[in-house]
């Protein structure tokens, strides 16, 4: 499969851990850091008034590919983003002298974030005459919660009940006959559940027995693929770019559906490349029909459409043989 970087990129798996972190100069618990979960919330009881948050990374990278590949003037960086506030934030790590780890600190200023930080780990190199390429990242970032007291993931992803027909947002009522609808123009998408479609509230939230079980199921099943495909689509829309022209991820919501769905469309390229061929392919439309046949697919797997469907025809079916006795 053709991808439009044109050049060599790590294979290996980069880890990030962060082994401490302090606010104002002191440490915060470690309670507050998350290693399974890849999150620090940045937020103490009583202290919201902190200047600045530094935290203490650890770098393992694939060094036994890094000295045998064919790039010169590696490093290693640490990327703080955060869409709210539009903010980029890139410092050095270091390398440690006989060791296969990198370490240094990344540092959130209260005046420069909002809310919720992403960290990425990116490795940058020369190759082919040209400095500044970008041959490796983390595949899942790091987030920094300024507002949190428990270091756990958040949803990325609302459900509300409105009322299509009558309800205050008039934009709906163009949509009157939709059950629903997926809005990924705020900061979170949203699943729309439209109230005034008869029985589907009741449906999706009172079902009772196996056949409206297995039904409810399905079509809960069949929104979230919905969802997925839709958020898929608006993230490649809003992807970052270098000043050659390669993408890069949006961070928020948009990265960590890109991250969880590309390699399903293209399995086997590293995430960049993936990326990279997606943008391309959307771009020029080469090959685009069957992008989105796999995008519909990997959608479907992750709203567990298959599963659901499955257990629709079979309660279907046990409920036809009991009437046929």
């Amino acid at each position: 499969m053709s991808t439009v970087y044109a050049y060599p990129t790590l294979v290996g798996k980069i880890d990030v851990a962060v082994r401490g972190a302090t606010m104002d100069g002191k440490p915060l618990q470690l309670s507050l850091i998350s290693q399974r979960d890849q999150v620090v919330a940045l937020h103490q009881i009583g202290r919201d008034d902190w200047t600045e948050g530094v935290l203490d990374l650890e770098v393992s990278l694939p060094t036994d590919e890094l000295d045998e590949g064919p790039w010169s003037g590696v490093s290693c960086v640490a990327v703080l983003t955060e869409g709210a506030t539009n903010t980029r934030v890139v410092t050095r790590l270091e390398r440690r002298r006989g060791a296969m780890y990198w370490r240094g600190e990344a540092r959130v200023r209260r005046s420069t974030h909002a809310a919720r930080v992403l960290l990425d780990v990116n490795v940058v190199g020369s190759h082919g005459g040209i400095d500044g390429r970008v041959i490796g990242r983390t595949d899942t970032p790091w987030v920094v919660d300024l507002l949190a007291r428990t270091p756990t993931r958040r949803r990325d992803l609302e459900i509300l009940e409105m009322d299509f027909r009558d309800g205050p947002q008039e934009w709906l009522r163009r949509f009157v006959d939709a059950p629903w609808l997926i809005d990924t123009s705020g900061d979170l998408p949203a699943i729309l559940i439209n109230t005034s479609f008869e029985g589907l509230r009741e449906l999706l939230s009172g079902a009772r027995g196996p056949l409206e079980k297995a039904t409810a199921g399905m079509v809960a099943a069949q929104i979230a693929g919905e969802a997925w495909a839709t958020m898929f689509h608006a993230a490649l829309s809003d992807l970052e770019f270098d000043e050659d022209g390669t993408p890069h991820f949006p961070g928020g919501w948009r990265e960590s559906v890109l991250r969880s769905m590309l390699p399903e469309v293209f399995p086997g390229l590293p995430l960049p490349e993936a990326l990279a061929e997606a943008h391309s392919r959307r771009g020029d439309g080469r090959g685009w029909a069957e992008i989105q046949s796999r995008v519909h697919y990997a959608a479907g797997r992750r709203g567990q459409v298959p599963k659901n469907l499955t257990t629709n025809i079979r309660a279907v079916n046990r409920a036809q043989e009991g009437l046929r006795r």
